[in-house]
């Protein structure tokens, strides 16, 4: 059997890489159009679309400031874009972007408006507004975006194989914090980054995120959803940065998906989307709540 078929580790797509002298998403989409029995521009055609996507939702949500049903989220959009046509941000335009980026995509979501969920709906921004940005302002080719793309669907792929990427299973980290660590993988690949280098920017994602809850206020995927994806989208460029400096996590990948999968076991179900606890029990979030079934 193809050693490609096989791959459900880290170690092991470092180890076909490097064997086939190829980079991640060359093996990935190879992988992929074997299992579908499809060819890898049949497999490509499929990614652009969600590539296409990821930015049709970004332009949607970019000048949009409708309210969600709730009338808890949809505006920060706006405000942000104002602000920053009043004063730039401290880290320069790309910065902006990215930031405005991921809320217009997480506001184009709560408003019901077509998404990629990547990896899920509530992580939805926070490649798209990376990858994006990033091209737009270094000028990236579609070719490039779209291999960035299947990098990251990779590092999705294989942490799924471990554990489910659902925040009632295992808590934000394996949505918000699985996110991050494909967007570093994606951003890593547009920036020239080897498979080493790659898969340490998503150890160093990754690891930091750990024990990430889910707490959403009232049960939906508004508060803190929403803010959580600029956070995390930024927190993937600085795992990229370090990578591609050369800084090594110590830890093992696969290690850390397995430490990532312990923690969601042994975390509170009150913390995993059922919004039993943290956030989601403050007294403003009770009286949020109070607020929405009066409606």
């Amino acid at each position: 059997m193809d050693k490609k078929m096989n791959i459900s580790t880290f170690e092991e797509l470092a180890k076909v890489c490097e064997e086939l002298e190829k980079p991640v998403y060359e093996v990935s989409q190879e992988r992929e159009a074997e299992l579908s029995e499809t060819s890898v521009p049949e497999v490509r055609i499929k990614v652009k679309k969600s590539l296409d996507a990821m930015k049709e939702a970004i332009q949607c949500g970019l000048v949009s400031d409708k309210m969600s049903v709730s009338g808890m989220c949809g505006d920060d959009c706006r405000k942000l874009q104002k602000a920053f046509e009043i004063k730039h941000a401290l880290f320069g335009k790309l910065y902006e972007k990215i930031l405005a980026y991921a809320l217009a995509t997480s506001e184009e979501n709560l408003r019901m408006g077509k998404i990629v969920a990547c990896p899920t709906a509530g992580s939805c921004a926070i490649v798209p507004s990376v990858l994006v940005a990033v091209s737009e302002s270094l000028g990236i080719p579609e070719k490039e975006q779209i291999d960035a793309l299947v990098t990251a669907g990779e590092v999705g792929r294989i942490i799924s194989n471990k554990v489910q990427l659902a925040g009632a299973v295992a808590g934000c980290q394996a949505e918000c914090g699985v996110a991050s660590a494909m967007s570093a993988a994606a951003l890593t690949q547009m920036r020239g980054g080897s498979v080493k280098q790659i898969l340490n920017a998503v150890a160093l994602a990754m690891k930091n995120l750990l024990g990430l809850t889910c707490d959403p206020v009232c049960g939906l995927v508004e508060i803190p959803c929403v803010k959580r994806n600029p956070f995390l989208a930024i927190h993937a460029v600085t795992a990229s940065e370090m990578a591609l400096a050369g800084i090594e996590s110590k830890i093992p990948l696969d290690e850390i998906i397995d430490a990532m999968e312990q923690t969601g076991k042994l975390m509170s179900p009150m913390l995993k989307e059922s919004s039993e606890a943290g956030l989601a029990v403050t007294p403003t979030a009770k009286k949020l709540e109070e607020k929405l079934k009066a409606l």
